[in-house]
């Protein structure tokens, strides 16, 4: 399978990680995603995609156009379709609040047909996008819909979270929620209000989920690893919490892990998102 990538020019960037496009057959079509420090955009090209929630409660969905995904504070099944063209956006935690008109709380461990906030927004890209056009013009069209939402985008008081939030991921969570709320001069329930109007759970949520994502991205499958150094490292101090927190957010304990990264190794190409393991 094939990606090609791109990190959008500002302003977007300051919302936006980057947009991908992935094409082709894939190696594995069951994965399964741990939570990341993103909210997500996937606008499908190809077939219908399934997806499943690690609570056995909630439905399996089947999404044949796009979706919206807010930030995830738990584990996720998705499943390819056997021929795959489908364009992903990577946000950043607070990055989906100027484009939607629901509150993030609302996107919060949900998957929302693209239609249902943004209509016709799928057929327009399908209609500029056709099946011979290459994935770098069709991220370019996206960036496009992208920049002209923002530009549209009424301000929503966005800046508390975004400097706050912009120190958790230079720091991969490890700046304290109680420092964050001191430097902007607030109280730290004003803070986790803030961020559950725009990012959908609490600047604490929001660390864990960063440290949880240094760790992961930290670990070199083909060497010996350290999982308390690394686990240390990261910002976890209780061995047993690291433990729980890991077996909860994958499904495995580190060296079940470890054994699936070994057996599984990334994709040449792909970026260094380590995160997702093959399910099937």
């Amino acid at each position: 399978m094939e990606y090609v990538g791109r990190v959008p020019a500002p302003p977007l960037d300051r919302f936006v990680d980057d947009i991908y496009c992935l094409t082709g057959t894939p190696r594995h079509r069951r994965m399964s995603v741990p939570p990341m420090p993103s909210g997500h955009l996937f606008i499908n090209l190809g077939g219908p995609t399934r997806l499943w929630d690690s609570d056995p409660s909630v439905p399996a969905a089947v999404l044949a156009d796009g979706w919206f995904m807010g930030m995830w504070t738990r584990r996720f099944l998705y499943e390819y379709p056997e021929r795959v063209r489908l364009v992903g956006v990577h946000f950043k935690p607070w990055g989906l609040s100027p484009f939607v008109g629901v509150p993030a709380s609302e996107l919060r461990d949900r998957w929302v047909p693209v239609d249902a906030v943004w209509q016709r927004f799928v057929d327009r890209i399908r209609d500029r996008a056709g099946d011979l056009v290459p994935a770098a013009e069709i991220l370019r069209v996206v960036e496009e819909e992208l920049r002209a939402r923002l530009a549209g985008a009424e301000s929503r008081n966005l800046g508390l979270v975004q400097h706050a939030g912009g120190r958790l991921e230079s720091s991969y969570g490890a700046v304290p929620v109680g420092t964050l709320a001191d430097a902007a001069g607030v109280s730290g329930n004003h803070l986790a209000a803030q961020f559950k109007s725009h990012v959908g759970v609490t600047p604490k949520r929001v660390a864990r989920i960063y440290r949880f994502a240094r760790l992961i991205l930290s670990v070199d499958a083909p060497r010996p690893v350290d999982w308390p150094g690394l686990a240390h490292a990261a910002g976890y101090f209780d061995q047993a919490h690291f433990g729980r927190e890991f077996k909860d957010f994958t499904g495995h304990t580190p060296t079940e892990y470890l054994a699936l990264r070994r057996r599984f190794p990334s994709e040449r190409g792909f970026p260094p998102d380590n995160g997702p393991m093959p399910a099937d």
